[in-house]
């Protein structure tokens, strides 16, 4: 299915059917088909999309993945469908923390990070252990741009060694190449014209 993010932000002209959860086949063929519809319609993110680095595409590696605005959009939609998106929602908010230059909204961020991914029991909790959260508890007080730095790794790498590994081996992205491997051989039929 199409991620939503890029169907909320009015990248693509169509709008998806339901689809019948209890026929998988029947799933993967649609799939297959608006996933063919997204990369053929001519939206900015082809362009962001197809900028390759010099080693390949965007398997190549997490930085790589997350440095695409479609990967990080297909990489969500995949997280979601293994219960994990608030590991790649911690780091991005992480992100956005460093650069963050008032001390006083850098007390509200991070109050607001840690009371929605670091508290015991928090609505997105991430996977850390005791010693990193008491740490990041301890910095609150006076919290620094780089206060979550230890947690953000953990979990980069927590993303890096497990969830990162099988998306790059999920349907999802094996119909990815696929269709930039179509687009790409359509492209040079076309230059031999």
């Amino acid at each position: 299915m199409m991620p939503e993010s890029l169907l909320q932000g009015g990248c693509c002209s169509f709008s998806p059917a339901p689809l019948d959860t209890q026929d998988t086949k029947r799933m993967c063929q649609a799939w297959k088909s608006r996933m063919h519809q997204f990369v053929q319609s001519p939206i900015s993110w082809r362009r962001t999309c197809r900028k390759e680095s010099k080693h390949g595409f965007l398997g190549e590696s997490l930085d790589t993945l997350l440095s695409h605005k479609c990967g990080l959009a297909l990489f969500r939609d995949f997280l979601k469908s293994e219960f994990c998106e608030e590991n790649l929602d911690f780091w991005l908010a992480c992100q956005e923390f460093r650069s963050v230059d008032s001390p006083e909204e850098l007390r509200r961020r991070a109050t607001s990070i840690y009371e929605e991914f670091v508290r015991a029991n928090a609505k997105k909790q991430v996977n850390l252990d005791f010693d990193t959260r008491e740490s990041i508890s301890q910095n609150l007080q006076q919290p620094t741009p780089s206060c979550f730095a230890a947690a953000q790794r953990k979990i980069y790498g927590l993303m890096e060694n497990s969830s990162f590994p099988r998306f790059v081996q999920s349907e999802q992205y094996k119909v990815l190449v696929q269709v930039r491997a179509g687009l790409a051989g359509f492209g040079r039929k076309q230059k031999g014209l």
